[in-house]
């Protein structure tokens, strides 16, 4: 029930053991220096930055079998899981109060671990919801039933959402957006390339297979899959690709119920949407009405048949992952394996691991933050903040294509930006949700109700700008525009195996205030969130002239990405990509003018024969050091508005002239860029 945010895939880790508040400068001799050992000497800066700084690593470091990709982000996952894992042991055998956190956390660790209980059971414990779907006898008992599905978190044709109303922040709204597919975007279901088509075909086994799975012969499982994929391409027909949902005026319009009902004639939305809960709601917001005139049309003219074998699909494909071991590996097979890559299932425990996480998240963050993220940490953390706030205080004030009134009102902005650093100051209250040890879908069930339960309790209330969109332990950060907030997880901030003591300025800088604060910061000020002022409303605050000019170099940066081919003849997508290619570039810029005025940077000593700048440079490249299998690329370019990580480093370093200066990049390299060429936005 929440609306996407801006968010950064960070590949970060925890940091522990800082013993001050100050950024330390490494002594070389403590541990194996991580920069200069991930080096590929044999690779040319100038060439592909990527590689040389992290090529060694990569070597050293294959994708497991069950991966999809692997990287320093990895890295820190399995430290948080082993973590994680010995704190749910410690909860299940613990004689743990009822209701406690502590016993939710242990009863579904247990009865998560116990395979034999769930290939027992089957599919059984999603009986009464098939059942539901089995008994309907008209087309007119479609939208109770998806009224129904929606609080299991199952993706049945609508996609509502409570979030901040973007124009104006301080209510909370009903959102509805594009949803209802199985493959992960409309362009699965028309590229003609190769790659898709041979995945449309395996989807459409992977549907029929699921089917017999369920106990319907092989005739009527493939006819089922048919109907399935002809109600989703139909849908998908309607949905919107990738770059145009990143439009935030193109994607509100605010609706009364009434201007609603006449969108979708002959739907009864008052009853549909009190049917969800949804009793008080009065007015709502579509991201995409074309998709919903279509899914009205469909509820008209589609069989009962193919509804039934729709939603069907989407309950089973939603909670396969907690099933018996046959749907649990049909389902890995196409969404692991045929979308991904991965050889080979992760081992149990972690998927668990995962669904936990989803449901108790922030009862695991407590525990997580007392043992493994100390006060000393934070305040460090609070501090680079700072650091780079002011430095990007400075860039504003610079810059030459921004007016001096834009510049005013831009500054207060940034000076309004709230920073969440490490932890939540509240924690949510899971006192209503009921976990014990009947089944894992049970309890996964339970916890998307609740959940949803949590979401609709916002609507006609007050905002609490206080929550976190994410966990303590999730290594990744995201910008908020609605709350104009930055929210830094403390597993945002470490490296594996490094404590903060022994990593110097430079790495701190680059890593931690480049690829992460920086970043976050100008996410900000991009093209998406540079339409939202400093109260976290849609509103235009620049003149005319200072957009225009933005703008030019943003198609700058669109142009410079589109360029980029992967995989035969995939590219990345310039404008789907574009905020985080501006605020990677705008990180490095911002973070590298406040590590200028460290002691390090000034003193500029050499370590391991690297001059502080080199370092901070290769630091934020550590940032990205991943390696993805194909499959997982060609998926990641279709569907993420990130660009894969090996141009998150090369692509913004081909426009920052201090890279230039700090390793003697030069003309005929593959990185060199005229400077006419180069972008040049903060």
């Amino acid at each position: 029930m929440r609306k996407p945010l801006i968010l950064l895939p960070l590949l970060a880790a925890f940091v522990t053991g800082c013993p001050s508040n100050s950024l330390k400068t490494a002594d070389s001799g403590n541990q194996p220096d991580l920069l200069h050992a991930a080096l590929d000497t044999t690779v040319a800066p100038g060439d592909d930055f990527f590689s040389y700084a992290n090529g060694t690593w990569l070597k050293q470091h294959p994708i497991p079998a069950s991966e999809s990709n692997w990287g320093i982000g990895k890295e820190v996952q399995n430290e948080v899981y082993a973590r994680l894992r010995q704190t749910s042991i410690e909860a299940a055998g613990a004689n743990a109060t009822g209701g406690s956190n502590q016993q939710k956390i242990g009863d579904f660790w247990a009865v998560g671990l116990d395979s034999v209980k769930a290939d027992k059971l089957g599919a059984t414990p999603l009986k009464a919801e098939l059942d539901r779907i089995a008994a309907m006898k008209t087309v007119a008992e479609v939208p109770g039933v998806i009224a129904h599905e929606i609080p299991l978190g199952v993706n049945a044709l609508i996609g509502p959402v409570v979030y901040q109303d973007a124009k104006n922040s301080d209510q909370m709204a009903l959102y509805l957006n594009q949803a209802g597919l199985g493959l992960p975007n409309r362009d699965y279901y028309f590229n003609t390339d190769s790659r898709t088509k041979n995945i449309r075909r395996e989807y459409l086994r992977h549907v029929a297979n699921t089917f017999k799975l369920l106990g319907q012969d092989s005739t009527t499982a493939k006819a089922n899959a048919g109907r399935v994929m002809a109600l989703e391409t139909t849908l998908a027909k309607s949905s919107r690709k990738l770059e145009a949902l990143r439009d935030p005026y193109a994607n509100y319009h605010k609706m009364s119920i009434a201007q609603l009902n006449k969108l979708t004639p002959g739907l009864d939305w008052k009853t549909w949407l009190g049917q969800m809960g949804l009793t008080t709601v009065d007015t709502v917001i579509v991201g995409q009405p074309e998709f919903y005139q279509t899914a009205g049309q469909l509820l008209k003219t589609a069989p009962l048949a193919d509804w039934q074998a729709y939603l069907t699909w989407q309950l089973v494909r939603e909670y396969a992952p907690t099933l018996s071991r046959g749907l649990v590996d049909e389902n890995f097979h196409f969404y692991g394996t045929v979308l991904r890559g991965a050889k080979s299932i992760r081992p149990r425990w972690k998927r668990v691991l995962d669904m936990q996480e989803n449901a108790l998240g922030e009862a695991l963050g407590q525990l997580f933050v007392k043992e493994y993220f100390k006060p000393e940490a934070k305040a460090r953390y609070d501090t680079l903040v700072k650091n780079v706030v002011s430095a990007f205080a400075e860039h504003i004030q610079q810059v030459d294509w921004m007016s001096a009134p834009t510049k005013i009102v831009a500054l207060d902005k940034l000076h309004r930006i709230t920073p969440k650093v490490g932890y939540p100051n509240k924690w949510k209250d899971y006192s209503a949700l009921t976990i014990d040890r009947s089944s894992l879908a049970a309890n996964v069930m339970r916890a998307k109700q609740w959940q949803y339960r949590y979401e609709l309790n916002k609507l006609g209330k007050p905002v609490d700008r206080t929550e976190w969109g994410m966990t303590p332990q999730t290594y990744n950060a995201y910008y908020n525009p609605s709350n104009n907030e930055i929210v830094l997880p403390a597993a945002a901030f470490a490296i594996p195996g490094l404590l903060d003591a022994d990593a110097d300025d430079a790495l701190v800088y680059g890593y931690a205030g480049a690829s992460t604060i920086g970043h976050e910061l100008t996410h900000g000020f991009d093209d998406e969130g540079s339409q939202f002022d400093a109260h976290g409303n849609l509103h235009e605050w620049w003149s005319k002239a200072d957009r225009q000019r933005f703008n030019q170099r943003v198609n700058g940066i669109v142009k410079q990405f589109n360029g980029y081919t992967l995989l035969d003849s995939l590219h990345i997508n310039g404008k789907a990509t574009a905020g985080e290619n501006i605020a990677d570039l705008g990180g490095i810029v911002i973070g590298l003018d406040a590590f200028k005025k460290t002691k390090q940077y000034k003193e500029g000593k050499k370590i391991n024969g690297l001059t502080p700048t080199q370092r901070y440079f290769l630091g934020y490249a550590l940032g990205w050091q991943n390696h993805t299998r194909d499959e997982s690329l060609a998926a990641q370019l279709l569907t993420d508005v990130h660009s894969p990580a090996q141009y998150r480093v090369n692509g913004p370093m081909a426009d920052v002239p201090a890279f230039y200066e700090a390793f003697g990049i030069k003309p005929g390299q593959k990185l060199y860029r005229p400077d006419s060429t180069r972008v040049v936005i903060w």
